[in-house]
């Protein structure tokens, strides 16, 4: 298993040797650690699928430095422009149609025409972005469907294997939950999935609603619409305000059920950002205790509470037998 490395100079420019010698990269982004691999390189793309157990149908996430790479492989629209104006480098993923003839890796679209892209706001993923110069298709750094690495640790206990060749160590990471996927092919945006970036901040941002549409869980037009995702080993019940006594609690603000001896409260205070941040390291924490349950008490549907429930509901769905979940 390769140790997390602190990621210093010298360190990136190895990391970026990896990725062009079509090995994989764990590194940190704003959001989470992600899986990297060059999205021109089919073999590399490829090994992410193998080593988090990925079905290929589910699309990836193409990172790129800034706009101006993005266009060379997705066609931007005005509300593309508009978007990546107002919120890169950032936890932003748009889907634009690919333009062709593209030197990408059929594998990162899944089989669609579209593509995800986002350009991270993170100096280690920028950094590693310069240094590889090709596009890195990046899923969560996790065993799919499993719970999202925010740490370096995180990444190494999900992959005691020869897999990723390195694990760039940035320090937790900063929003915790996966970046907001909105489909920016038309003129008006439709969310594909909550995340990072509030659809309060969109809206507010263009001037116009953001619209919603069912998505096929069977067939994911963009990452994370998997029914069963986010997923620890003990079984999750929600918006929950008892405690049962072979369960541990994931709390929320500051009316908790008393006499929990196994507990973490995502914010005492009731912060959504805070909630956010702590999400999936609270998750992993209370999984490694053993409980047979996770009880979640609820937390509010508003702003950053969308993206939080949106996770904890894939994370207590049922789970497919072959927990090939995505």
């Amino acid at each position: 298993m390769p140790a997390p490395t602190p990621a210093a100079d010298q360190a990136i420019a190895d990391a970026a040797a990896h990725l062009r010698a079509g090995r994989l990269v764990a590194f940190p982004t704003e959001t989470v650690y992600g899986l990297g691999a060059d999205a021109t390189n089919s073999e590399a793309v490829a090994q992410i699928f193998a080593a988090k157990g990925r079905p290929r149908f589910n699309p990836l996430i193409v990172h790129v430095l800034d706009a101006a790479q993005a266009a060379e492989y997705v066609s931007f629209t005005p509300l593309a422009h508009r978007l990546a104006d107002a919120f890169w480098p950032g936890p932003l993923t748009l889907v634009l149609d690919q333009r062709g003839p593209s030197s990408l890796s059929d594998l990162v679209t899944g089989g669609l025409t579209s593509v995800a892209v986002r350009a991270p706001d993170h100096p280690i993923a920028r950094a590693l972005l310069a240094a590889t110069a090709r596009p890195l298709a990046a899923p969560s750094a996790n065993r799919s469907g499993r719970i999202s690495p925010t740490q370096a640790a995180h990444v190494a206990a999900d992959f005691p294997g020869d897999e990723p060749a390195m694990i760039l160590d940035g320090g937790p990471t900063a929003h915790g939950l996966e970046s907001t996927i909105v489909d920016a092919r038309g003129h008006l945006p439709i969310l594909l999935r909550p995340g990072a970036v509030p659809v309060e901040n969109i809206a507010a941002a263009l001037g116009v609603s953001v619209l919603r549409t069912e998505t096929d869980a069977q067939r994911p037009n963009a990452p994370g619409q998997l029914t069963s995702h986010y997923a620890p080993r003990a079984a999750v019940r929600l918006n929950a305000t008892d405690v049962q006594p072979d369960e541990a609690l994931l709390a929320f603000g500051p009316d908790v059920p008393a006499g929990v001896d196994d507990m973490i409260n995502l914010s005492p205070s009731g912060n959504l950002t805070e909630a956010a941040v702590n999400l999936f390291a609270a998750l992993r924490m209370l999984d490694a205790g053993g409980a047979r349950t996770i009880a979640v008490m609820p937390v509010p549907d508003t702003g950053l509470g969308e993206a939080i429930n949106d996770r904890l509901h894939r994370a207590a769905a049922p789970r497919p037998a072959d927990s090939t979940l995505g």
